[in-house]
């Protein structure tokens, strides 16, 4: 017997170590895909945001040809979409924040994953790498759809549309990182959604309404505009390089204050 309780001492740390095994970062990525997966809002979202993309994109290039606008790249048809796009990817985003906080299923989901830096990481990691396939493909259906509409009216080049493409997956990808950061402020799903409307679209109407210049400079500091120049590769008022930098900045900032409401406020 005393054999038999040696043997089974010394092999309960190798088992404890092999259980083990799945958690940190990699396990709470896991845990996180697993779950968006089970709910139907990723579905629905990717589902529209097809549609979107091929409506608005349609309807861009055949605009650009109607109005006899200067001949553009046709990445220019999806970029422009992507104002409307964007919000079905905050929608799939914030849901793996809010839908938690208004089960109860966050405690959990924090009790399983006690660094709540963690938990935030891995929910901003699944949402944004759904979200940069997805802008990619996206981009894609909207060139392939937008090229017959502008009869003429747009070029395209292999190079620039490449990096077309990955710039639209990129700045999704910070949107969602973006909307996981302020779910987590906000906690509630109309909280969230409305801090985001404003910020994405109502600010930079307001800004724009105006046409004064000092506006029009604080417009260009948002992350809907910032976005818009780097995914279009603009040169003015600023590189695409400045763009993306100017994005990343507003996702850490909204990554920064909802860990420090995560912190303070348990569930």
């Amino acid at each position: 017997m005393s054999a038999v309780a040696r043997t089974a001492g010394a092999e309960a740390p190798e088992r404890s170590a092999r259980e083990h095994k799945g958690g940190g970062l990699p396990g709470a990525v896991a845990a996180e895909w697993g779950k968006l997966w089970t709910i139907r809002t990723p579905y629905a979202c990717l589902v529209a945001s097809v549609v979107l993309m091929v409506v608005f994109a349609f309807y861009f290039g055949s605009i650009a040809r109607i109005n006899d606008e200067p001949v553009q790249p046709v990445g220019n048809a999806p970029v422009s979409a992507m104002v409307l796009v964007q919000f079905l990817v905050v929608v799939l985003a914030m849901t793996t924040v809010t839908s938690e906080y208004a089960t109860g299923s966050i405690r959990s989901s924090l009790q399983w994953v006690p660094d709540r830096h963690r938990v935030q990481v891995a929910k901003a990691l699944v949402t944004s790498a759904v979200a940069c396939v997805a802008g990619i493909l996206l981009g894609a259906l909207g060139m392939a759809v937008a090229w017959p509409s502008f009869d003429g009216k747009a070029t395209f080049e292999m190079s620039e549309a490449i990096v077309q493409l990955l710039s639209m997956g990129v700045y999704l990808a910070l949107v969602a990182v973006l909307t996981v950061g302020l779910s987590f402020a906000c906690r509630s799903a109309v909280g969230a959604l409305s801090s985001l409307f404003f910020l994405l679209a109502g600010l930079p109407f307001i800004l724009m309404g105006p046409g004064s210049e000092i506006l029009l400079k604080i417009n260009d500091g948002l992350p809907q505009s910032a976005g818009n120049h780097f995914m279009a590769g603009d040169t003015t008022p600023y590189s695409s390089v400045v763009g993306l930098l100017i994005v990343v900045a507003w996702a850490t900032a909204a990554h920064l204050i909802g860990l420090t409401v995560l912190r303070r406020r348990d569930a």
